[in-house]
């Protein structure tokens, strides 16, 4: 069984899998995705096709793919099955030092656990992130998220060296963001508080974050209006000015582009989710 996709695929937050496929398995997407992609090797073997060759995945591995990164995976030729779980996700704001991997080829980054003492119990949340990610109880995206920053907190104590630190222009550029959502930034006066040009600074948040800083930054702004729409009563217009939309229209159109919802949408649903939560007196 083949299974072939082109272009870029879009999740709002976190979709997983557990999967068990046979010889002639395959995914091919030639331009990636939006978001990250990580599987972890439960039995069998699986190969990745990356611009160098190949890798062969084995049982205790980790594979992450950037954005944007090509897609060619599938059974390793000579296996009759490849068992492995797998999470596509876009990473929360302070994730991204977590995601600083060592390359093997240009957006490709792989950790062996298979003789780590962390490696069950990194298996385990990664199976509890699809668990969660795919029941529809209280908070379970919620859960889901954090079982999956688990996986990566553990990894990176169970291989410290295998993860590069992010160029401190990068770190200035998103501190410089997330401090200031509600102020009109641009790609040029970002890069003049970095003292790099303007392409330099999209290169290196390409590079090693996985998306343009303006398309980052946009992020952070639904992320945060998200959540002001959950805990307060700010009008939505009140809250767009407070991350940096003037036009409350245009960030009702963005918010729901990201995330599905309009704002008032998404209020809705958090606020009856809430109480739904809460035990009845």
């Amino acid at each position: 069984m083949a299974r072939t996709e082109t272009g870029w695929m879009w999740v709002s937050k976190l979709v997983t899998g557990y999967f068990r496929e046979g010889p002639g398995y395959t995914c091919w997407r030639s331009g990636g995705t939006t978001d990250w992609l990580l599987t972890y090797t439960v039995k069998g073997l699986g190969r990745y096709g990356h611009s160098l060759g190949d890798h062969i995945c084995r049982p205790g591995q980790l594979v992450l793919l950037r954005p944007q990164t090509l897609h060619d995976y599938g059974v390793e030729a000579t296996q009759q099955y490849w068992e492995f779980v797998w999470a596509h996700f876009h990473p929360r704001p302070d994730w991204l030092q977590l995601l600083a991997w060592s390359e093997e080829a240009p957006g490709l980054m792989t950790l062996d656990l298979a003789s780590s003492p962390y490696r069950a119990k990194i298996a385990q949340r990664f199976i509890e992130a699809h668990e969660h990610a795919t029941l529809s109880g209280p908070r379970s995206d919620d859960l889901a998220m954090n079982a999956l920053e688990e996986v990566l907190l553990w990894s990176a104590i169970a291989t410290p060296g295998a993860h590069a630190a992010l160029d401190p222009r990068v770190t200035l550029a998103m501190n410089h963001c997330c401090r200031n959502l509600s102020e009109d930034i641009t790609l040029r006066s970002l890069a003049a508080i970095c003292d790099i040009s303007p392409s330099r600074l999209s290169y290196l948040f390409l590079n090693q974050v996985g998306l343009p800083p303006m398309r980052w930054l946009e992020h952070q702004r639904m992320a945060r209006a998200k959540d002001l729409l959950e805990v307060t009563i700010e009008p939505v217009h009140v809250i767009a000015e407070q991350v940096g939309f003037h036009d409350a229209f245009y960030f009702s159109a963005r918010f729901r582009k990201a995330l599905g919802k309009s704002p008032r949408a998404w209020r809705t649903a958090a606020h009856a989710g809430r109480s739904t939560r809460t035990p009845s007196p």
